[in-house]
């Protein structure tokens, strides 16, 4: 019987998103090679911060991506980085995510393979987080993040701290990085019309559940400086739970306490229909409605 294919994501962030030539060099390891396809990559100057979304066959996906790791080792700095969101190495995050044939545990042990290769080829100290964390309070990338770069140098000195690859000493320009497996997740950003970053901040800590908010839902505060204005940045890390639809009201009630307004959100990356079907039919007020209503769908079937 012929081995069904295999398909899995990766939607690695690499802590670039102002120099071109730097993107393009980091990308181009991800672009016309046989048995992946490079469905896009987005770069931020605020967040100085380039999120790329690959999909492929595990073994090409795996050296490919192993590959823009360590350029982007070669090309980034983190001495030299400044950017709104929380970074602690050139290369922040490499999530796996399972989409065809290819189960939860076989992430796993790709991105613990992938982990391995690169502190061995890169000398580039890397933690296990999500569904590949070794201890629960790796489980969330926020909690190892903590310290970010600057702080991580002595964090890591900490025994419950010690990387899972790697001795308790940073890379010098590439700092350190996360590998992990996870379900798929939606960044989803939400604009407010002031530039008070305090009020995004305590919107933020309203709206995400380790403060008693919404399950599956992460948030911080950021300020878009050069648009003169403040963001609520959430990741959602279970749209089938929790929707977008709910995030987005109570980002828009909280933000009436401070007389200001939401005036847009965006989707970094990809977003699967489903989650968008569910809070158009919310907005709509559709009845029994679903994706195969719709007609690409049907005709691509």
């Amino acid at each position: 019987m012929k081995k069904k294919k295999q398909i899995v994501e990766c939607v690695p962030n690499f802590s670039e998103g102002k120099d071109l030539t730097k993107i393009e060099k980091i990308v181009d390891p991800l672009k016309h090679k046989k048995g992946i396809k490079l469905l896009g990559y987005e770069r931020d100057e605020d967040y100085n911060r380039l999120v790329v979304t690959v999909i492929g066959e595990p073994e090409p996906l795996k050296e490919a991506i192993i590959e823009s790791m360590g350029v982007a080792i070669e090309v980034i700095d983190m001495r030299k980085h400044q950017g709104q969101h929380p970074r602690m190495g050139a290369i922040d995050v490499v999530p796996f995510i399972p989409i065809k044939n290819f189960s939860i545990d076989e992430a796993i042990s790709l991105s613990k393979e992938v982990a391995r290769i690169v502190y061995d080829k890169y000398n580039l100290p890397v933690f296990l987080y999500e569904k590949s964390a070794t201890l629960s309070n790796r489980e969330n990338l926020s909690e190892i993040r903590k310290g970010e770069f600057e702080g991580m140098s002595e964090k890591i000195k900490k025994p419950e701290w010690k990387p899972d690859y790697g001795s308790t000493k940073i890379h010098p320009t590439a700092g350190v990085t996360a590998v992990g497996a996870r379900e798929p997740l939606i960044a989803y950003n939400i604009n407010l019309n002031t530039n008070n970053l305090e009020i995004a901040n305590h919107i933020a800590r309203s709206i995400r559940h380790k403060n008693g908010g919404l399950r599956y839902c992460k948030a911080i505060g950021v300020a878009l400086k050069e648009r003169g204005i403040v963001q609520v940045s959430i990741n959602m890390t279970d749209y089938t739970k929790t929707p977008l639809y709910r995030a987005f009201e109570l980002v828009r009630i909280e933000a009436k306490r401070f007389g200001v307004n939401v005036i847009g959100s965006e989707i970094v990356g990809f977003a699967p229909l489903e989650s968008l079907v569910n809070s158009a039919a919310y907005y709509l007020g559709l009845e029994k409605f679903s994706t195969e209503q719709i007609l690409e769908v049907r005709m691509t079937e």
